[in-house]
């Protein structure tokens, strides 16, 4: 018997979780059954992830760049990834503008509606957490981020998951320098990290045969914490307006990928679902980037020098579905308090969101926090940002959970059309976790 695909897995556990989580809302005590005996195996798994994604960026991208020979591929590669992430991230942002201008979801909102959203979730603490993390973001210098990049203790960074960026920098530090001191020099060093990368590798595949059952734990929570089901279907219009535009996005990179890479969309959206699965279950590109990473290179056929640059750079700095979504939730709430907002306020977001992506990258809660940034660049009132925030707030995890989707879907677009655009987008060679079984039992 032929066994499922894994996405198919992954999409009957999700199933199952969404309907087993509305079943149990519906229990007194369902909330908390499933919150103490259900909800910590989604986060084991989430935290299995985010266990390996270090030391998959250190091996990899060490590997990558020290397999390039070359320090000038290194960078037409980076220019290249660069470059192509800030255009989608463009034609993201102007998505969103365009599809919130025509649908127009904050015009629908009634006043009452306002009231209640604001009394249930002004005084909420993570509004207040991203007010004032929005503010020191502010506070910081022009050239911050690129402070922020630059680790001054490599253990400190590899000890936090939020620190990406700077393990990103670190890695690549140490790989030129790699190919700076000789191949010879360098290749007991290589050894070690191609080792560490085929052994964290096979810890993916080990991590993922517990996915189904992962995802039905991580659904089935997010279900029975699901807030007020008459406040989600208030701003039901708004978030159908950001499904549309995310939807949007998911067919520009389809288009993007047959134009340039020459397969198809379809075959490109089944090699790479189990990943998209996983960023909707668990909110989260770093989370996500390990299966990413193993999907893209195995199972699509781009070489590891490129996917090991391309898409931990894509996992911090990339976020196509968050900026579309910074797009359409400033106008919406502009539209909704009545304030009017011309061409200049749109281009103006355009410009910020995109820069946000990049300066608010490793900031946890980044979508929220990005949208306070982006709110005050076009002059919105800032007695009223509390109120913004809580008019959004109620659907943020379902559209957060979309817009992580759209953004690993993005990072997967970019490595194919990078690595066909070096040569390097080759055949398909799937690993699985027990191909090496037969040398380890007798």
């Amino acid at each position: 018997m032929k066994k499922l695909a894994l996405h198919w897995q992954i999409l009957i556990g999700m199933v199952v979780g969404i309907l087993f989580g509305i079943g149990m809302a519906q229990w007194n005590g369902g909330k908390d059954f499933v919150g103490d005996w259900i909800a910590p195996f989604g986060k084991i798994f989430v935290n299995l992830l985010k266990l390996i994604a270090v030391p998959l960026i250190l091996a990899s991208l060490i590997k990558g760049i020290s397999d390039l020979k070359d320090i000038a591929k290194f960078r037409n590669m980076g220019l290249r990834t660069i470059l192509i992430y800030i255009g989608t991230t463009v034609i993201a942002i102007t998505i969103g503008l365009g599809i919130v201008n025509l649908v127009k979801p904050g015009s629908g909102v009634s006043e009452e509606t306002i009231e209640k959203l604001s009394r249930t979730y002004e005084g909420n603490e993570n509004i207040q957490g991203k007010l004032a993390t929005a503010a020191a973001q502010k506070d910081a210098g022009p050239l911050q981020a690129l402070v922020d990049m630059v680790p001054d203790n490599a253990v400190s960074a590899m000890s936090n998951n939020s620190l990406m960026l700077q393990v990103i920098f670190f890695a690549i530090f140490l790989g030129i320098s790699m190919l700076l001191i000789g191949e010879e020099r360098s290749q007991p060093l290589k050894n070690f990290f191609d080792s560490l990368n085929d052994v964290v590798l096979k810890m993916v595949d080990l991590i993922m045969l517990t996915a189904p059952f992962a995802v039905f734990a991580l659904l089935a929570n997010v279900v029975v914490s699901a807030d007020d089901p008459e406040i989600l279907l208030a701003l039901l219009y708004y978030a159908l307006t950001v499904i549309a535009g995310l939807f949007l996005m998911i067919v520009v990179y389809c288009l993007i990928f047959a134009l340039y890479v020459k397969k198809s969309p379809f075959w490109f959206l089944n090699k790479i679902a189990p990943a998209q699965l996983l960023a909707f279950s668990t909110s989260s590109s770093a989370a996500t980037l390990p299966v990413t990473m193993e999907r893209v290179e195995e199972h699509m056929g781009v070489e590891k020098d490129v996917s090991s640059f391309v898409l931990p750079v894509g996992a911090t700095i990339n976020m196509d579905g968050t900026s579309l979504y910074q797009a359409v939730a400033a106008v919406f709430v502009c539209q909704a308090l009545n304030i009017e907002i011309g061409l200049a306020g749109q281009l103006t977001i355009i410009l910020t969101a995109l820069l946000a992506s990049i300066g608010s990258a490793a900031v946890p809660g980044a979508g929220m926090v990005m949208l306070v940034i982006v709110l005050e660049s076009i002059d919105f009132p800032s007695e009223l940002l509390p109120v913004a925030l809580a008019l959004i707030f109620a659907v943020d995890r379902p559209l957060d959970m979309l817009r992580t989707t759209v953004n690993v879907t993005g990072d997967a677009t970019v490595a194919s059309v990078v690595a066909k655009s070096l040569g390097k987008f080759g055949e398909p060679d799937v690993k699985n976790w027990d191909d090496n079984l037969d040398e380890v039992t007798s």
